[in-house]
């Protein structure tokens, strides 16, 4: 459930800081107060996508804050996939909108548009009369059904759901094998020609050719190498006039400096260590030098492994981790098709098999789905004739389809409000004041099964009036035991049975503000007499108490 909201430089609203109730929460106040700001802000928070226009005139962004209360969903593995840190029971949404884009964040991570919408169908569900209600879908129609059954065969749609899995991929397989079996002996002989070329090239790594290259400058420039590294450790450390010759004596001038100044000491290390390092660069330069041969075999054979190498370049994407990647997908491809032509009766006998058995199961299914929907349509049929449809009628259509993921059904919700027409789509019935209580009738029946946490209603109240306003705030009531309820409306008799009642309020001073307050005592009272009568009066008062008595 929502427990709080927060908003700030949003719309019309500076900062508001709102704590909503786990039951029933009502929202009231004149027309063109503002009510709908409350809702819109909830909604925009859970919206992938949210206009500049939100942000408060003269401020540099808005902000939407919601807690949420998690009670019902195990969201840790989700989290954990996504790199959210769990906080328990407690989600914070968080929305900042600025000029220059939306930034949205769950528990203080960025989060995209896909996930943000796989949030919000788990804890928000909202009805306006501009908004499309998830009960309208027909898409939606199966799951309800299931979900409200599902402790009669639930078991079986599991069963039903991890078959199916084994028969589509065992179909892709089948269809793999069919396609691969179309091969060739062309083709096959080709395959087979390509994957033993390069395999009995046994290339070595991704970089033998470098590292064959290398070598062979090497060995092309033996000769010259013997010379150069020979002279120069010649130069160094050899006979008469090398240059550790004469460090000698430059060692020799220093050592009698520093028995006449001791602070040479250290210099004279330094120059000790250089002359160390040069000696053994001098040994590395010599044995360099003593053990490159001009070897004529190594370099023919160096010179015929690259071309073989280059030959598989140019024919399988011009490096060696190419040709390598090819020879695996070639390799893949030729052991799939030896392994297709010999499998395709097999798969084919399996996929059968399957397809009997997930018959066997959908038909159960389906038995099932037709049951409980005969049972619902009555029950939702009675609900409608409480909340003041009593020409209504209302069924739960379930007709055959294709085996798919759920089973071999169409489910939709079909309705005729009128004595006079047929039953139609849920989607098309058109009055406001019919499909707020039809919504009603329906959310009630699965209140139990649906997990769903926060319901909204915006403006449930619209077209009705009398006793089906008695109806439906008794209807919203109960309702409110299963899930958070949230509502704007304009009856005092639904308003009454509030367990938390928001008034809001627009002032217009230096400049436009909406208020938000929290109505309790003679506040609730005066408020509720001001929905009854236009006005506070005795009369109003005295019916706004009685309201509060029942």
């Amino acid at each position: 459930m929502i427990k709080q909201l927060k908003l700030k430089d949003y719309i019309l609203i500076d900062e508001l800081e709102a704590n909503f109730h786990s039951g029933l929460n009502v929202i009231t106040g004149e027309t063109g107060a503002g009510k709908s700001i409350l809702i819109s802000a909830v909604d925009l928070a859970f919206s992938p996508r949210v206009s500049k226009d939100v942000i408060k005139h003269g401020a540099d962004k808005a902000v939407i804050e919601l807690t949420i209360e998690n009670t019902k969903h195990n969201l840790s593995e989700l989290f954990k996939e996504n790199g959210i840190d769990d906080f328990g029971n407690e989600i914070i949404l968080s929305k900042e909108i600025t000029q220059n884009g939306v930034r949205t964040r769950l528990n203080g991570t960025l989060i995209n548009q896909e996930f943000l919408k796989q949030i919000k169908s788990l804890f928000l569900d909202i009805h306006s009369q501009h908004q499309t209600y998830v009960f309208m879908q027909p898409k939606y129609h199966i799951n309800l059904l299931d979900n409200y059954a599902k402790d009669v065969y639930g078991s079986l749609l599991e069963e039903y759901r991890t078959e199916y899995k084994k028969y589509i991929d065992t179909r892709n397989l089948l269809e793999q094998a069919k396609n691969s079996a179309d091969t060739t002996e062309n083709q096959l002989e080709f395959l087979k020609f390509q994957v033993n070329e390069i395999a009995e090239a046994e290339i070595q790594s991704e970089t033998e050719d470098e590292e064959l290259n290398a070598e062979l400058e090497v060995l092309a420039n033996a000769e010259r190498l013997k010379e150069l590294t020979g002279q120069s450790y010649w130069t160094i450390n050899g006979d008469d006039g090398s240059v550790i010759e004469a460090l000698g004596k430059i060692k020799q001038n220093i050592s009698k400096a520093v028995s006449m100044d001791p602070a040479l000491e250290e210099l004279e290390q330094r120059f000790v260590d250089t002359v160390e390092n040069l000696r053994d660069c001098a040994s590395e330069l010599r044995d360099y030098s003593q053990n490159l041969d001009n070897d004529e075999a190594r370099l023919n054979e160096i010179q015929e492994r690259l071309f073989l190498l280059d030959k598989l370049k140019r024919k399988y994407g011009g490096t060696l981790s190419s040709v390598l990647e090819s020879y695996k997908k070639l390799s893949e491809e030729l052991a799939g098709i030896e392994y297709s032509t010999q499998n395709i009766e097999e798969l084919e006998n399996a996929l059968n098999k399957i397809h009997s058995k997930l018959t066997e199961i959908s038909s159960q299914i389906t038995e099932n789905r037709q049951n409980y929907a005969k049972v619902l349509s009555v029950y939702i049929q009675e609900k409608l004739e409480k909340l003041e449809l009593p020409k209504a009628r209302f069924e739960i259509s379930v007709t055959p389809k294709e085996l798919s993921a759920d089973g071999a059904d169409n489910v939709e919700f079909l309705i005729s409000t009128n004595v006079s027409e047929d039953l139609r789509p849920l989607a098309k019935v058109a009055s406001g004041g019919e499909i707020s209580r039809v919504m009603l009738a329906i959310k009630s029946i699965f209140a139990q099964s649906d997990d769903i946490d926060t319901v909204i209603f915006d403006e449930i109240d619209t077209g009705i009036s009398g006793k089906a306003s008695q109806s439906v705030a008794e209807e919203i009531k109960e309702l409110s035991k299963f899930h958070q309820i949230i509502l704007i409306t304009h009856q005092p008799i639904i308003a009454s049975k509030a367990d938390k009642h928001f008034y809001v309020r627009k002032s217009q001073e230096d400049e436009t503000k909406v208020e938000v307050y929290v109505l309790t005592g003679e506040n609730r009272v005066k408020a509720l007499a001001e929905l009854a009568g236009g006005e506070i009066n005795d009369q109003s008062v005295g019916f706004a108490r009685s309201l509060l008595e029942v």
